[in-house]
This record gives structure tokens, C-alpha cells and sequence, in this order.
């Protein structure tokens, strides 16, 4: 199969671009850079030049396709309403173009927020558009909703932290504020947690959803229900040779600060019905495994 994976050279999406190239299926990634396009090409994938800044210049890629995965995503939490419009422009554009087809399309969503503070969040509780807590959520119905126009929408929902060697994303930007700070910090006692999962599981789920999830489907990318956020800080601490203990006022410098809205946040989510579903089990190293492995630490 042909698919058209939008994010095709980000973090996690290069990882589903080499997990779909090693199952056989053909890869159109979208380029909206030469630097892009030259590490899709790189990776034995096609590129196509675009931007979902530009969501009408997808359609074609779209038409040609066997089905889409759309990754990409602003992710300027400054201009986080400007990103969610966008989001939502590419989904109108791609799901005009694929109904009536039956043709899949699989697209990001997250866990956060899917269930009140210390009840785990599980796939078969429908997002209620009253009251979902981020606007981005609102998206997703909207893209469930498209099975009635002959479309194969899946959800995956991803954990907070999507980590493995070679992150430069959320972990990684909590250690540079460690190292910055002088300290492996965490918010009141730690026991707050993060779900977490491996980017070689997450890109091994994304290509079963693609493949054959059920249209509707809500899949959660999430291999540990949740790490605690002391046990992060203690792993960041070894391997810097930190202190560790709760942040105090100030200690956080302010290129980090847009941190501190996460650094307090409590999630438990699990996978349990996906796996159940499409077989797929998580093998690869959990986050504090990674963690001691160094990868995050270096240099």
C-alpha cells in the first residue's frame, strides 16, 4: 500500500515512515523544507512539498494515496488556538478527499487529559465535547465522525512521552532545564505521573492502525500507565550527578518556564483494549530505562 504520512520526517513520524518501509508499504512523506525532503528521500520514502500551513496543496497526495497519517502539528503553545484551526483545515481538506473510499486515515490525538486526576484513562470513554479540556480533542471527534462518510478514521493517542535515543522533544528539554537550573527537579513530592511509550512501539502501532484498526477506533500509544515523576527526576539526577529534589520558587530559568505548566500535571492511561484489539504488545525500553541508558545526558 501507498501511504501519505503528514510529520513524515518529525519524531515520531520518521520512525512510522521506517516501520511502514520495513512492512512493504510505500511512504510519500510531506517536505515542507529541502532539509525535510532530503531525510524522507533519505529513508527510502518519497517526498512531497508542502506545508499544512497550506492544507489545500495536500489534496493531491491525498487522491493518489491508499490511505493518510497525519502527524504534523504546530507546536507553538503560544499560538496553540492558530495550530488547532490548522489541524483542523488539514483534517477537512484530507477527509473531503478520501470519503466514499473506505480508505484509512489515522491521525494523532493524545492521552492527557482523558480522565480525572487518579482514574486511568482507558479507550472506550467517548471524549465529551462539553467538556474535553483542550480544544484539540474537539478535532478528534470531528475526525471519528467521519466513518459515516466512508472513511476508516483511527485515533491514536499518544502518551505524554514518546521517548527513545535521538529525542530532542519533552524529556529532553526537562533535562536542559535541569542541567540549567543546577538541579533534577520535581513539583511538590513527585508522586504525580506521566503515561510513557517507547517511539519504536509507537510507530509499530501506528502501521497496525493503518493496516487493519476498525473505523473508529481510539487507540492509546502507551506502554507504561504512568512514571512517576520523582522516579524521572532521581534517573536525570544519577545521570548528571544532580541533587534531587522539588523545585523552589525561581529555580526554573525562564527559557524553560513554559515547562512549569507540565511539570505539576498527574495522567495515568491505559492500553489495554488496544492491545487487546490489534495484537500489539510494547517490547522496547521503557522511559527510566532510556534514562539510564544515557541517552538523554550526553554531551
Amino acid at each position: 500500500m501507498k501511504y501519505f504520512v503528514t510529520g513524515a520526517s518529525g519524531w515520531i513520524g520518521s520512525a512510522v515512515t521506517a516501520e511502514l518501509l520495513a512492512r512493504g508499504h510505500q511512504v510519500v512523506g510531506l517536505a515542507r523544507s529541502d532539509d525535510s525532503a532530503a531525510r524522507i528521500q533519505a529513508a527510502g520514502a518519497e517526498a512531497y512539498r508542502g506545508s499544512i500551513d497550506e492544507p489545500g496543496g495536500l489534496r493531491a497526495a491525498v487522491e493518489t494515496s491508499d490511505g493518510v497519517i497525519h502527524l504534523a502539528f504546530n507546536h507553538d503553545f503560544s499560538a496553540h488556538e492558530t495550530a488547532i484551526a490548522t489541524d483542523r483545515a488539514v483534517m477537512t481538506v484530507v477527509l473531503d478527499a478520501l470519503a466514499g473510499s473506505d480508505r484509512p486515515f489515522v491521525f494523532a490525538s493524545g492521552v492527557l487529559g482523558r480522565a480525572g486526576a487518579g482514574v486511568v484513562a482507558t479507550e472506550d470513554v467517548a471524549l465529551d465535547p462539553s467538556t474535553v479540556a483542550s480544544p484539540r480533542a474537539l478535532n478528534e471527534i470531528f475526525a471519528l465522525g467521519s466513518a459515516e462518510r466512508g472513511v476508516r478514521p483511527v485515533a491514536v493517542a499518544f502518551a505524554p512521552t514518546v521517548h527513545g535515543e535521538g529525542d530532542h522533544g519533552f524529556i529532553a528539554s526537562y533535562v536542559a532545564m535541569d542541567r540549567a537550573a543546577g538541579v533534577s527537579g520535581f513539583v511538590g513530592d513527585g508522586s504525580n505521573t506521566w503515561p510513557a511509550v517507547n517511539r519504536a512501539d509507537a510507530a509499530a502501532l501506528v502501521a497496525i492502525a493503518v493496516e487493519n484498526a476498525p473505523p473508529g477506533s481510539v487507540l492509546h500509544a502507551v506502554a507504561e500507565e504512568g512514571v512517576a515523576h520523582r522516579d524521572i527526576a532521581e534517573a536525570i539526577g544519577r545521570q548528571l550527578d544532580l541533587p534531587v529534589r522539588a523545585f523552589e520558587a525561581g529555580e526554573v530559568t525562564p527559557q524553560f518556564q513554559w515547562l512549569e505548566r507540565f511539570l505539576g500535571v498527574s495522567s495515568l492511561a491505559s492500553s489495554q483494549i488496544t492491545q487487546r484489539l490489534t495484537g500489539w504488545t510494547p517490547t522496547h525500553p521503557t522511559l527510566l530505562e532510556d534514562l539510564e541508558a544515557g541517552y538523554y545526558t550526553r554531551g
